[in-house]
């Protein structure tokens, strides 16, 4: 029997900010991709919207690396609204009178998931680095037990941007039977060097801070708050574009009329880049950032399939519906063309749209209204294209 919390609000119009938590994985185990099996572990969840009686209007909302289940809820945390707020709601892109959505925090999180920073019931102490190595496909695993538990077995579709996109693409290659539609936003079907580079200087920014004791703060009642600052800033100038840093920074100064000729944050630059540090470690968890960028490393889609990427989607019957942004260089349009080349290849139901824009990887988070209309437009599409599937299956 799993355990559930708050879950019968769920099938109720009742919304309870804080969420919901279910353990899965008592009588079955995880089998994790490192090979470790891992159970009794709980997924924390939001959900918006109601499942319909034919349970077929579920959409399972992936979230990006520093993104969370919080998706359209103020952040229980620092209060701040939704990352996809602006997409959730009646009459939005995501419209809660018409679909379930759905929004876990991925395993390995520190949102209310297990991760490291959880209790291990082995040793009634943090997990820190004892916690298994995680992957993608490991998230996703996690996912579809959950929505097992949910008695959903097969979704209308399943979007997400950035480490988000990786989860859509996963699920798209390990349940195809389960998806319908698919939307990778400003993503990939593997990490690239470059990324891996930015990873691991910030990972190292967090093992080099005395405070991380070696993945032990927790039990020595410390936080590795500077290097997990560092990452952050480091890792927040790659979602940006340098068009959008020079038109909302360019060379200001910050609170001065001259440079002081010192190491403080002489440029309003470096005062946002230290704010976005210091704001990120009072939400996030260290070594959950090494494991989640662990994770994201190690993807790529083509090391099952003979370096082909088109064989991981042979056979699909999957819409899909690939998002880039012209100024993204985290995740450049390049590599979702290659998605979308391995999908024609295999004759895939699939659609493109590269979004002009300089606001840089984080676009698919902010106002771009051409991706608004071209998120709406591929679901009402969808959703005609499933009505009728559905009306042909019949009861």
């Amino acid at each position: 029997m799993q355990r559930s919390h708050h879950f019968p609000s769920v099938w109720g119009n009742e919304h309870k900010p804080e969420g919901w938590t279910v353990e899965l994985g008592q009588e079955q185990p995880l089998l994790l991709d490192c090979g470790t099996a891992i159970g009794p572990f709980t997924i924390a969840y939001q959900t918006y919207g109601q499942l319909n009686a034919s349970r077929s209007n579920a959409i399972l909302i992936c979230h990006a690396l520093t993104g969370d289940q919080f998706v359209a809820d103020p952040h229980p945390i620092t209060g701040k609204d939704g990352w996809w707020n602006m997409l959730i709601g009646p009459g939005r892109v995501l419209d809660t009178d018409r679909f379930f959505l759905i929004c876990s925090n991925v395993l390995g999180g520190c949102m209310g998931s297990t991760g490291p920073k959880e209790i291990n019931p082995a040793t009634d102490t943090p997990w820190a680095l004892s916690f298994p190595i995680i992957t993608i496909a490991d998230m996703v695993r996690a996912q579809a037990m959950l929505l097992d538990y949910l008695g959903i077995w097969r979704l209308f579709c399943v979007i997400g941007g950035s480490m988000g996109a990786m989860q859509v693409l996963q699920w798209a290659t390990s349940y195809p039977e389960r998806v319908f539609a698919a939307v990778p936003i400003a993503g990939s079907y593997r990490h690239s060097a470059q990324n891996i580079a930015f990873h691991e200087v910030g990972r190292r920014a967090i093992m080099a801070d005395p405070d991380w004791c070696s993945g032990h703060y927790l039990r020595h009642g410390k936080a590795p708050h500077r290097g997990l600052a560092v990452a952050r800033m480091a890792a927040h100038i790659t979602y940006l574009s340098e068009a959008a840093l020079h038109r909302r920074f360019g060379r200001t100064l910050h609170n001065r009329s001259q440079v002081t000729y010192g190491f403080d944050a002489d440029f309003q630059v470096e005062s946002y880049l230290r704010y976005q540090g210091s704001t990120f470690v009072d939400r996030f968890d260290a070594n959950s950032y090494l494991y989640i960028t662990r994770a994201m490393d190690y993807f790529d889609l083509t090391v099952e399939q003979g370096g082909v990427l088109a064989n991981a989607f042979r056979g699909t019957k999957t819409r899909f519906c690939v998002v880039s942004f012209t100024s993204d260089w985290l995740f450049p349009t390049s590599e979702s063309r290659a998605i979308v080349h391995a999908l024609n290849a295999v004759a895939a139901n699939v659609s493109f749209v590269e979004i002009e824009t300089d606001k840089g990887h984080d676009a698919f988070l902010l106002d771009e209204p051409e991706f608004h209309t071209t998120l709406t437009g591929f679901l009402e599409g969808a959703a005609a294209e499933h009505r009728d599937l559905l009306r042909c299956r019949g009861p």
